[in-house]
């Protein structure tokens, strides 16, 4: 195909722009459009996929034949299958009568699939069948009908990361991709932007009889420089808006004014990389889910920091927490070395880690430790310093308080505990642990 039959193509179309990729992608679709292939268009949401589905029929030996565009993500699950192959009368509730899908009434034609990749994985077995054999079955039909369509799917998805997950057949994923036609987004069309944005602005400013709206060279470049992530639908919008907010001003438009319509990119809310979606047809699927995972364990990673830090503050300030913190210096040693905790040049002699009381099993188990009013009531502090050897063993120790606090109190445990700091259902279980006789 010469450039003068592409550009005889755009005018006939409505098409704007000198790309080359979007030359080339005209370019397959006219030269496609002679035979019967199935045609599979990719490319990013907004960036114009429908108008080569209507130049592939329009140039087809269908052109007389009925065209069709369906979106199958807007249909619910439960109906597409009868709106694309029809259904019987009573095979569903609210089947009253008998109907026709759309793949018996575009006998001869052409249906654009667009969203194909949103199709159920049912009704991709269905179409399966149609793309080889040319056959159908109503809902609640058993009869085999024939069926003379060609198919052009579309999708802004990229189906092979649809095929691994499951998500998409491989054997329909082949026999779409027959003849694949990329269509380059709006980002990557250069000066395309300023004749598309030329072109809208004009179209509207007709139509409302408004002056149309003239960019200065720094507003194009600011212009041409934006991404356009919802590429040509997007330019249209904005273009629309400036011409209506903008109308009055009776000069060009200067890049200030351009960037209170652009949208500003978002800052980013995490620390996580930036993904970008492999694969020609600028697929973003599964992004959000892989943006999750790294949030998940950027988080974790964060939370584990933390929580070393707590810990090492904690045992820093105890008296058997250096020790701790010798003993396991490769846990904590990722940790920053303003975090980390100095051993003490002189520590002291090893000495046992203090065996823990088991958790309380009532809410007020641990009670304030009351003085009595009995002149020889005692606190626990009044028993850790009469200890009789150092060098005895904790568990030794622990009892011996035990047994004083009973002596004490004359062996009643309710008073025995409060001297002791704790509960009177833990006191029964260090009597019973220890052996103490109570008598």
């Amino acid at each position: 195909m010469n450039q003068q039959e592409i550009q005889s193509v755009k005018q006939r179309f409505g098409i704007i722009g000198n790309a080359p990729a979007l030359n080339y992608a005209i370019n397959v679709a006219m030269q496609v459009a002679a035979t019967d292939l199935t045609v599979l268009i990719t490319g990013e949401s907004g960036s114009g996929k429908e108008s080569f589905s209507k130049i592939i029929h329009s140039l087809s030996a269908r052109k007389h034949g009925q065209f069709i565009a369906i979106n199958c993500g807007a249909i619910p699950e439960g109906t597409i299958d009868s709106e694309l192959f029809g259904h019987e009368k009573g095979s569903f509730t609210g089947a009253v009568d008998q109907r026709k899908g759309y793949f018996e009434t575009t006998n001869g034609g052409t249906i654009f699939l667009d969203e194909i990749g949103e199709m159920p994985l049912g009704t991709q077995a269905r179409l399966l069948r149609v793309l080889e054999n040319g056959e159908f079955i109503r809902v609640g039909s058993s009869k085999v009908q024939k069926t003379d369509v060609r198919v052009v799917a579309a999708t802004n998805v990229n189906l092979l990361d649809a095929v691994e997950k499951g998500r998409f057949r491989e054997d329909l994923y082949y026999r779409l991709n027959t003849v694949p036609i990329f269509v380059p987004p709006l980002r990557e069309r250069g000066t395309d932007i300023e004749l598309l944005f030329r072109k809208f602005t004009t179209d509207f400013a007709e139509r409302y009889r408004i002056k149309p709206i003239q960019l200065t060279e720094p507003a194009k470049q600011l212009l041409l420089r934006f991404s356009f992530p919802g590429n040509i639908r997007q330019l249209k919008n904005l273009a629309e808006q400036i011409s209506i907010l903008e109308s009055d001003h009776n000069r060009a438009v200067e890049p200030e004014v351009l960037s209170k319509y652009l949208p500003q990119p978002q800052q980013p809310t995490s620390r996580m990389p930036i993904l970008f979606p492999q694969g020609t047809g600028g697929s973003t699927d599964n992004f959000s889910e892989r943006e999750l995972l790294y949030k998940v364990l950027f988080d974790m990673r964060r939370d584990m920091t933390e929580l070393k830090k707590l810990v090492v503050e904690m045992l820093g300030n105890e008296q058997y927490g250096r020790q701790i913190l010798n003993n396991h210096k490769d846990l904590f040693e990722t940790l920053p070395t303003d975090n980390y905790v100095t051993p003490d040049p002189h520590p002291e002699p090893d000495l046992p880690l203090p065996r823990l009381l088991p958790p309380p099993e009532t809410v007020h188990a641990y009670e304030p430790m009351n003085v009595l009013e009995d002149e020889d009531a005692v606190t626990v502090e009044d028993i850790t310093h009469e200890t009789e050897e150092d060098s005895l063993s904790l568990e030794k120790k622990e009892k011996e308080m035990i047994i004083k606090a009973l002596r004490r109190n004359n062996n009643k445990r309710k008073y025995a505990a409060q001297a002791l700091g704790i509960s009177e259902r833990t006191l029964y279980r260090k009597i019973k642990q220890y052996e103490i006789d109570e008598e």
